[in-house]
């Protein structure tokens, strides 16, 4: 009797467990989606884990930059345990949608935590180029950002500029020595690239670069 007494104690204890950690994992998300830091560092005081993926597979971090909801991220980046390097299935790190949102605070605090900003692959100056965020585009290449990075298929940040970004981004990685000449798998440079959605600002900018390269004729 006192065995079977011993064995449902055990049970209870192990279901009201369960249903805590059960509360505590929806608790956190939605603490995210409603940007309250408040109940996450509550969580993470009680030892929850911070790097506890979502049902889609995403990282908290991910996710409250994504919403965004900086003080959620905030709130878990200030944890020793957050991994700030969690990737999710397309290989994208926290610092890569902080370079594509412009949280450029969340940036500088995601680098001096150990972010990756040479990231292999598609990289978080990849990125900020596509979206045209000069600041964070400076504070990366300070901090030795590769600015000629190779996504899988040969794409560099100029080509993402020079196609979904802004003029001015153009002209900064220009300015900062970014190569012209560069092709990706299907031959094309970032100038074809402005070209091809009828960027002619960004061409014109590239084709000028080109032209201030070449040597000049001695007579």
């Amino acid at each position: 009797m006192k065995k079977y007494l011993k064995l449902s104690l055990y049970l209870a204890v192990v279901l009201q467990v369960s249903a805590a950690l059960a509360g505590s994992y929806d608790d956190f998300f939605v603490a995210i989606k409603r940007d309250d830091p408040s109940t996450i560092k509550a969580l993470l005081q009680r030892g929850f884990d911070p790097n506890t993926p979502s049902p889609d597979g995403l990282h908290g971090l991910f996710l409250a930059l994504r919403e965004p909801s900086l003080k959620a991220a905030q709130a878990i980046l200030a944890s020793p345990q957050t991994n700030v390097e969690a990737r999710n299935a397309q290989d994208e790190s926290p610092l890569m949608m902080a370079a594509l949102k412009g949280q450029t605070e969340m940036v500088r605090q995601l680098i001096a935590r150990g972010a990756d900003v040479n990231k292999p692959g598609w990289a978080p100056l990849h990125y900020a180029a596509t979206s045209g965020q000069l600041e964070i585009m400076d504070l990366l290449l300070e901090n030795h950002a590769f600015i000629d990075a190779e996504s899988p298929n040969g794409t560099t940040p100029l080509m993402m500029a020079a196609m979904y970004g802004s003029t001015a981004g153009v002209k900064l990685l220009l300015d900062a020595g970014a190569d012209t000449a560069m092709k990706n798998q299907l031959g094309m440079t970032a100038s074809d690239f402005a070209l091809r959605v009828g960027r002619q600002d960004a061409a014109d900018l590239i084709a000028a670069q080109i032209r201030s390269q070449k040597p000049k004729g001695t007579w």
